[in-house]
């Protein structure tokens, strides 16, 4: 028998009395406490997962972006996304996070685009070198949690989009 507390006459410390394990009932189909399965249950009203090949092409559009920027100096970030957009249309998981990855570095580019006017003026470059610093280490940030989120999984909606693709 397991103990449950109980407070005594006169509101003193609680005490415990005794109760049959027959009465304790898990909340999941009236099992008792300790028989529950090992892992968490799906039920036919839960969301299936997305197939592997799904995970698989979500987490390339995500991480295509950064590698392609590092590789060709920010000029190919737009590729990955766009071509994991193209290829994977027809299935809605890996067609959100592409085109989430390809609007979110077309914000980018954007702000990439005035950073490098602003270079061009006097003033510009003490707003310019932190400005690209922080766009490459938000990027980099963005598109390294939206990798995870999909390997887990879970979509990612990215912040700073010119909507574009969907």
């Amino acid at each position: 028998m397991i103990g449950v507390p109980s407070t005594r006459p006169g509101g003193r410390a609680p005490v415990c009395r005794p109760v049959p394990a027959s009465r304790l009932q898990d909340w999941q189909g009236g099992r008792p406490t300790g028989t529950e399965p090992a892992g968490p249950e799906r039920t036919s009203m839960s969301q299936p997962y997305p197939a592997e090949s799904s995970r698989i092409a979500a987490i390339l559009a995500h991480l295509s972006a950064p590698i392609a920027a590092i590789l060709s100096a920010g000029l190919l970030s737009l590729v990955g996304p766009l071509l994991v957009w193209l290829v994977k249309k027809d299935d809605p998981f890996a067609r959100r996070a592409a085109a989430g990855a390809f609007n979110f570095n077309l914000s980018f580019w954007v702000l990439f685009i005035v950073s490098w006017i602003l270079i061009f003026t006097v003033v510009g470059i003490l707003v310019a070198i932190p400005l690209m610093i922080a766009l490459f280490v938000v990027s980099a940030w963005c598109h390294i949690k939206g990798a995870v989120r999909a390997s887990n999984n879970r979509a990612y909606d990215y912040p700073f989009q010119l909507r574009v693709l969907s």
